[in-house]
């Protein structure tokens, strides 16, 4: 186990990270305080460059345009990602702080228990739910295809 990413090292396992987003979500009793908290996740975003909005980094499956760009950084998969839509673009930077800097071992091992948890399942119009289903099928379908490092 010597990973060069030192500072990867001390990232805190996937299901942690999960548990701190679903407090997070829990303290925020009215689903607007929610919607809120997500678009503000969203802006947060860092900057994505105009020539990765492509065809070969499009999302389908999305209502609004989603573009994601896996990059491998030492063993682990490093996911960048943008969309048109607010809300979208907060999924979008959730699923970041879930899977992205991972192994893709560890991704593929920690299934998206926070959906549920949160209530998006049952907040989230049924083209949003989609999306963050097909956003994370790309995410697990990047995950599988990564290389495996001995």
């Amino acid at each position: 186990m010597n990973d060069s990413a030192a500072s990867s090292d001390t990232k805190p396992p996937i299901s942690d990270v999960q548990a701190e987003l679903i407090g997070e979500f829990q303290f925020l009793d009215d689903w607007m305080d929610r919607y809120r908290h997500i678009i503000d996740l969203g802006r947060k975003l860092p900057e994505f460059p105009e020539a990765w909005m492509t065809d070969d980094f499009k999302v389908e499956g999305c209502q609004s345009q989603v573009w994601m760009k896996p990059e491998i950084r030492n063993g682990r998969l490093v996911f960048h990602a943008k969309s048109d839509a607010a809300i979208v673009s907060g999924l979008i930077a959730i699923l970041l702080r879930l899977y992205s800097d991972r192994l893709p071992d560890e991704i593929l091992t920690t299934p998206p228990q926070f959906i549920e948890a949160i209530g998006l399942h049952e907040h989230l119009s049924p083209s949003r739910s989609n999306g963050l289903h097909s956003m994370i099928k790309k995410i697990f379908a990047y995950a599988k295809a990564a290389p495996t490092s001995a």
